[in-house]
């Protein structure tokens, strides 16, 4: 009796415990995220989603999300190729493509990543112009992609896009560049009065050749001023004659 209630006792001491460790191992890994399995410390394989078990005590492992994630890079001070100073601030679209190797190759590779992002802006930054990066910030951030995605390829990372949100400039040059804007509209203006002011000299040039060639027209023309200015309230009308009566007085006068 004795040796039975012993193995009785056994018994069901060995089936809590391993009821105690079957939930104790048991692992649910959502669809969006891989597990990385490690047996006493060795990498032992890759945990696909679902429900997974992991011997406790003798068993660890680490959970991965491999949706695509957002990072923010802090603002960087910058300076261009043309000794511009610049605050630059951007973000980043990466996902883990390789979980292992995002494990394995990088301690905290989301901290790595943004490291190395700061580091690769400073540096593409410093090599365009000030106009370059004004006018062509989809090529430089399009280069910074290229530089991060690349490094980051051996941790697991797929860099998918670098978006610069905000270049500041400092004051000064916020001055020039206003100064700059309003002279080149004023040069535009300039520009634009003296064709009108062209178009409108060869207009009436060619209106006085027309009338020159036509007897009566230059007289026609003044007679229809004099009516246009009959309906203004002014009470004083200078009024020219034409060059035909003072060539018409001088013909009499010679006879």
């Amino acid at each position: 009796m004795i040796l039975e209630a012993i193995f009785g006792f056994m018994f069901i001491s060995f089936f809590i415990f391993g009821g105690i460790v079957l939930l104790l191992g048991l692992k649910q890994v959502k669809q969006y995220e891989k597990g990385v399995k490690f047996t006493l410390g060795n990498y032992s394989g890759m945990m696909q989603p679902g429900l997974c078990f992991v011997f406790p005590i003798i068993q660890t492992w680490e959970r991965i999300d491999i949706r695509t994630k957002v990072v923010d890079v802090p603002q960087q001070d910058c300076i261009t190729k043309d000794n511009v100073t610049v605050n630059v601030n951007a973000v980043i679209y990466y996902k883990v493509a390789d979980a292992e190797k995002a494990i394995l190759e990088v301690e905290n590779f989301m901290y790595a990543i943004s490291q190395l992002a700061q580091t690769t802006m400073r540096d593409v930054v410093g090599e365009a112009s000030l106009d370059q990066l004004l006018s062509q910030r989809d090529s430089v951030s399009k280069r910074i992609q290229t530089l991060v995605d690349k490094d980051t390829d051996p941790w697991g990372v797929k860099v998918d896009s670098v978006e610069l949100k905000h270049i500041e400039l400092p004051e000064e040059m916020k001055r020039v560049m206003a100064k700059q804007a309003e002279a080149e509209r004023e040069k535009r203006a300039v520009i634009i009065k003296a064709h009108g002011e062209v178009t409108a000299a060869s207009n009436m040039a060619k209106a006085a050749t027309t009338l020159a060639a036509t007897p009566g027209a230059l007289h026609l023309r003044t007679l229809h001023s004099i009516n246009d200015l009959s309906s203004d309230k002014s009470n004083t009308i200078i009024y020219a004659l034409p060059s035909e009566f003072l060539r018409m007085a001088q013909r009499m006068g010679g006879k």
